[in-house]
């Protein structure tokens, strides 16, 4: 047997350490500052505990505590630590999964005699946990058997649920995808025990002890069913948050505090743009005139875009017959989401779940040529989707979805140049409305796909090369397509940092062969067109909801509601300020006034409130001179004495400002 072993870094590199060296070996080796910040190893790009011996030939990384996978790590292990603080308060408690989640963990209970959490017990949870890592307890792996495991569970039910569900599979996976963190699999069951008293069911990794933890806050409780099933018993999740410094922390606490600050429904609320009316149903919103002209600015602006790009306008009906969508295979493929089925005149009815088979129908209503093509179709077309109450989110999760949908139908030959000239606009049009930080996906084939792989290919190429042209970060998103299609998705930052998923471009070979689509060619043959789904903002609901909280509610001059608020400083200035709003209006400018009801204070506290851009305030000097008063919301000090044509013409411009890259680019 050798006294030493090799093991190959990221970087290429081979190290040389004695026989039965670990990950924390490794990392010393390397140096001090790693081995500080080193949770675990990845060997053979499998994740292993610090603790674990390395095998001789393998692939190593140190994983470090400030990585994603290291956080991840860091989270699971806290998640442990809460489980044990609670069975420590609560003798009896049983525990079901608690697995990491994107910027967190939570753990579910089932507390003794149907006892509930209350206010005041996580900082006693939290009390608890912090002790828990002052004992510095290590994280200590065991092997069992399924019997073994069986015993060791024994009086934790959901434990035994678990492995049993695995032994019942003869050793496949079994039960929810967080079994995955669970620690059963093939003949075997794997466990984390961190004091005598407690052991949980787990694959791991962990840190090495719970003194590497402690940079934890627990956030929330909240109900939430067994297995995410209705008819199965209701737990209490307590939510937290793990980080590998107080810094890290105190960041993420501050973030959540501004994303609160920027919910747009609260937003919705206070700025009197839109609700959920109960009578209406969830997930349908109405828009109030506020809120309305807002939409009102966005749809035209893409309107006015799309035609100059040589879109060609649409409308469909919201309503078609059951054949329709069992020709498009939406009925096979998305019945559970599709609202329920009406019968009339002996024919089945459905709200249409998306606007893409009635554009075929207008493709198809004729014989196409090529000298056609591409063809641009474009559509505010509203779908609806029976989406669950509980997943619903203000505008974000609706179930009427307003798509600026677009289906471009071309030749092979136009894919390429197509898809290249797509994503250029897409992202000119999301530059305008002031989101300039992108990322993408690239979705490819998967293992059950429909169509030829030469056609995935082609496509696939075709999505890499329109990603590589925009210049914009992009992963591979290896075998996440659909069934039928590669696509790209694009994601934008917010102001704060957090990514959205907006703009979609799938190449689609399902559709038009289902619906026999063709196209006449150059050589008098019939050919089938390639097709190409494209939606923009997503939906108008969700990138509304998406630039209230981008903005905090204070939209840019271009897109605000109302963007000027005269405020004459007294009743005897009222016929002055109707002419300066007057004036206003006549070029085009939004503007009210808000007569001298109350004191001028408070009227401008209230458009403050308001977050309108502009507030002019006309006295005795303005009346006599024809000039306002300027209170920008961009700037500290008020304006005295400004005249009233170059207020409005620096206004306009600053419109026009926003508008021009876009319209120009």
């Amino acid at each position: 047997m050798r006294d030493v072993i090799a093991v190959t870094l990221p970087d290429g590199s081979t190290r040389e350490l004695p026989a039965g060296a670990t990950g924390a070996d490794l990392a010393s080796a390397i140096g001090a500052r790693l081995a500080r910040a080193a949770v675990a190893a990845a060997v053979d790009g499998r994740q292993v505990d610090l603790g674990a011996a390395l095998p001789d030939g393998s692939r190593v990384s140190v994983i470090t505590a400030e990585s994603p996978e290291g956080r991840t790590i860091l989270r699971h292990s806290t998640a442990h630590v809460l489980a044990q603080a609670v069975c420590d308060l609560w003798p009896g408690a049983r525990y079901a999964i608690g697995p990491p989640i994107e910027d967190g963990f939570y753990y579910d209970f089932e507390l003794p005699g149907g006892e509930h959490f209350h206010d005041g017990d996580l900082a006693r949870i939290e009390e608890r946990m912090r002790a828990i890592v002052e004992e510095d307890q290590p994280f200590t792996r065991e092997e069992h058997t399924i019997e073994e495991g069986l015993e060791l569970f024994a009086g934790q039910p959901y434990k035994l649920e678990i492995i049993e569900g695995v032994r019942s599979a003869d050793g496949a996976s079994g039960g929810a995808s967080d079994d995955a963190a669970e620690g059963v699999g093939g003949a075997g069951v794997s466990a984390y025990r961190n004091s005598e008293g407690f052991v949980d069911l787990c694959r791991g990794p962990h840190v090495p002890s719970t003194g590497r933890l402690g940079h934890f806050h627990l956030m929330k409780v909240a109900a939430a069913y067994w297995r995410g099933d209705e008819r199965r018993p209701q737990l209490q999740r307590v939510y937290g948050t793990a980080w590998e410094s107080r810094s890290a922390l105190e960041d993420h606490l501050h973030r959540l505090e501004e994303a609160e600050r920027r919910d747009h429904r609260r937003l919705g609320a206070e700025l009197d743009l839109f609700h959920f009316p109960p009578e209406i149903g969830g997930g349908l919103p109405v828009f109030h005139p506020k809120g309305g002209m807002i939409r009102k600015l966005m749809e035209d602006y893409s309107r006015a875009e799309h035609e100059k790009a040589g879109y060609e306008f649409v409308w469909t009906p919201h309503l078609a017959k059951s054949t329709l969508y069992e020709t498009s295979g939406h009925l096979g493929w998305y019945a559970e989401s599709m609202y329920p089925p009406m019968e009339m005149e002996g024919a089945t009815y459905y709200p249409k779940p998306m606007n893409c088979p009635m554009h075929i129908l207008i493709y198809k209503s004729r014989q196409r040529s090529y000298r056609e093509l591409p063809m641009r179709l474009f559509e505010f077309g509203t779908v609806y989707r029976f989406e669950r109450s509980g997943v619903l989110n203000g505008l974000l999760r609706v179930r009427g979805i307003t798509q600026d949908d677009s289906h471009i139908f071309c030749t092979p030959g136009q894919l390429g140049p197509e898809l290249a000239d797509l994503l250029a606009f897409v992202l000119r049009i999301l530059r305008a409305f002031g989101l300039t930080e992108f990322e993408a996906e690239l979705a490819t084939r998967p293992d059950k796909f429909v169509g030829e792989p030469a056609e995935w290919d082609t496509a696939t190429e075709a999505l890499r090369r329109a990603l590589e042209a925009a210049g914009i970060p992009f992963t591979v998103a290896e075998g996440e397509g659909s069934f039928y299609a590669p696509k790209i998705d694009v994601h934008v930052r917010d102001a704060i940092g957090r990514r959205w998923q907006v703009s979609t471009l799938q190449v689609d070979f399902q559709e038009p062969q289902r619906f026999g689509m063709e196209f006449v060619g150059a050589d008098n043959a019939r050919h089938r067109p390639y097709m190409i789904h494209r939606a923009l903002f997503g939906s108008v609901e969700r990138f509304f909801g998406i630039l209230l909280e981008h903005y905090a509610g204070a939209l840019p001059a271009w897109l605000a509601p109302v963007q000027v608020r005269v405020l004459p400083v007294r009743d005897d200035h009222m016929a002055y300020a109707e002419q300066v709003a007057a004036a206003l209006r006549g070029q085009g400018a939004r503007v009210d006034v808000d007569p001298a009801d109350e004191p001028l204070n408070a009227r401008v506290r209230r458009a403050k409130l308001e977050k309108l851009p502009y507030v002019l305030v006309t006295g005795d000097d303005d009346v006599a001179a024809g000039t306002v008063g300027v209170n920008s919301r961009e700037k500290e000090r008020p304006q005295r004495g400004v005249p009233l044509a170059d207020f409005a013409r620096e206004l306009l411009e600053e419109v026009g400002e926003h508008l021009r890259p876009a319209a120009s680019a």
